[in-house]
């Protein structure tokens, strides 16, 4: 079935302020529902019930997002930005009216499902749109404060979350979104424009339907096993064996699709799959820090739970700060690669760190051990999205960012449940044969402990979180390892440039090498 396109890529007379601004705002919506709910989940159940439910008020969200974003990017280069976009928007306004109207669980979490099938379009195609009014070069900037919108969000959000249910209800958790979403649809509508260019499309849908059931069973396990089903039950060997037949049964809908979902050509191009490995351990790291170490700081360091989220803004201080400098350097220079080395040296030296923390580390110093981390994780995202668009060719825009976000938050599924299971294994052996063995080990729980068992268990817990750290840090080590065969292509100064071969790329800087 062919389609007409009346999306062609934007030009350079575009509102541009206007629209960094609005991408803005549609980047921080998505990025504070990933973050925003979780304080509210105890209430929510109070009210409503279905506890057996919860972890599907989170997971909804996470899994369309994830599935839906490869499918956004394609469509936003089949079908122009700004419609694509605009569905997106509305799509996630309406998953958020449903949630801030819901009576029970399931309304709730049909809710979160629309939110997520139009949150996974806003972070795609939002990094997509600047690729149509900003040269490459000029971009890296741009993509800095993205990653530092990023970062913001991830602190400000269970604290939004924690505040509004504290002192109006849960249902503003989810209304608040809305006059934040009219605004930026607003403006993308009023800002960017579009010059019509007619093409026909022949739309992947086989493709479309078998990455979709890879990524939901692969969401799915990672999300759920260990947790509500057994790693070893016949749900998740399932979850296994259909992510990996749909996969093969993908790769070959994929090499003879005529307008591919996901182009196969991407992963022979350097940039695109170096950039994304990175990005998936990176994700992997990050996403683990960000559920243990505020666990370490109430459980350990006795702060409480709202305190706890001030506790990791070193982390966050870290990852603003080095994304910005990142989209700075990215600029000035129009050089890429040495950034996601040092910053997985940096990763991996934070992560290395915080295996030595006890229970009379100074907060201070795990404060200096998470911004190093931050500092890690910051110029990841903003490098890996400009280099990759720097680097595929135009048409491909779109789906080269979507993998970028893909990966990542891939990772960081893949990092929560791995590290999750490590942790609790780890915390089940040192535990073995004492009082609190099989007990909950909540902070209150473990505060109206005895002194002498309360010293045992932290001692137990602070060692259940040392393989955690290790295991993250290898693998920074191994993305500090990945980065090293980046190849550079330098960002273009002008605008819609199709990116030159890897081949000609290596020709020019052996030229100006030896010019040098």
């Amino acid at each position: 079935m062919s389609h007409i396109s009346d999306g062609a890529p934007v030009t350079p007379e575009q509102s541009i302020p206007w629209v960094i601004g609005a991408v803005a705002v549609t980047l921080l919506l998505a990025s504070l529902n990933q973050t925003i709910v979780s304080p509210a989940l105890p209430v929510i159940v109070g009210e409503l019930g279905g506890l057996d439910h919860l972890t599907w008020v989170i997971t909804a969200y996470l899994l369309a997002a994830t599935v839906v974003a490869p499918i956004y990017g394609k469509l936003g280069d089949l079908f122009g930005r700004k419609r694509v976009l605009q569905a997106a928007i509305l799509i996630f306004l309406a998953g958020s009216a449903i949630c801030g109207l819901a009576g029970n669980m399931l309304t709730l979490i049909v809710g979160r499902t629309i939110q997520g099938l139009g949150g996974g379009g806003l972070m795609v195609v939002a990094m997509s749109v600047v690729a149509d009014v900003i040269p490459p070069r000029q971009r890296g900037r741009i993509q800095g404060i993205f990653g530092a919108v990023f970062g913001i969000a991830t602190i400000v959000g269970p604290l939004l979350g924690g505040f509004l249910v504290e002192t109006t209800s849960w249902h503003w958790i989810f209304a608040a979104n809305l006059p934040l979403g009219l605004l930026a649809l607003g403006v993308i509508s009023a800002a960017l424009k579009v010059h019509p260019e007619r093409r026909r499309h022949s739309i992947d849908y086989a493709g479309a339907v078998l990455l979709t059931t890879t990524l939901s069973a692969m969401v799915l396990f990672t999300s759920l096993g260990g947790t509500t089903i057994a790693w070893a039950s016949w749900q998740s060997i399932g979850l296994v064996l259909l992510a990996i037949a749909a996969l093969i049964g993908f790769v070959a809908v994929e090499a003879r699709a005529k307008e591919p979902i996901l182009p196969l050509s991407l992963f022979r191009n350097n940039v695109f799959v170096v950039s994304n490995a990175v990005g998936f351990i990176v994700g992997l790291a990050m996403f683990g820090c960000v559920t243990f170490l505020p666990l370490y700081m109430q459980t350990v360091q006795g702060v409480s739970p709202t305190n706890s989220a001030f506790a990791v803004l070193p982390m966050m201080m870290g990852m603003i700060a080095s994304s910005l400098v990142a989209g700075v350097v990215m600029t000035r220079t129009g050089r890429y690669k040495l950034l996601p080395i040092v910053a997985s040296a940096s990763l991996f030296i934070g992560l290395m760190l915080l295996t030595t923390i006890g229970t009379e580390t100074s907060p201070v110093m795990v404060g200096v051990y998470m911004l190093l981390v931050g500092m890690g994780i910051g110029p990841v995202n903003s490098v890996s999205v400009t280099a990759i668009q720097n680097a595929v060719p135009y048409n491909m825009v779109g789906v080269g960012t979507a993998g970028a976000t893909l990966f990542r938050q891939i990772g960081g599924s893949v990092g929560v449940s791995a590290f999750g299971a490590i942790f609790a294994a780890g915390l089940a052996a040192n535990l073995a044969g004492s009082a609190s063995e099989g007990h909950a080990m909540s902070a209150a729980a473990i505060a109206q402990l005895p002194p002498a068992e309360r010293s045992l268990v932290l001692e137990g817990f602070v060692s259940a979180l040392h393989p955690v750290f290790l295991v993250a840090g290898i693998a920074a080590a191994l993305a500090f390892i990945i980065a090293m065969f980046l190849r550079e292509v330098p960002l273009a100064n002008t605008l819609r440039r199709e990116p030159e071969s890897e081949i000609e790329a290596e020709e020019h800087a052996t030229a100006a090498a030896v010019g040098g």
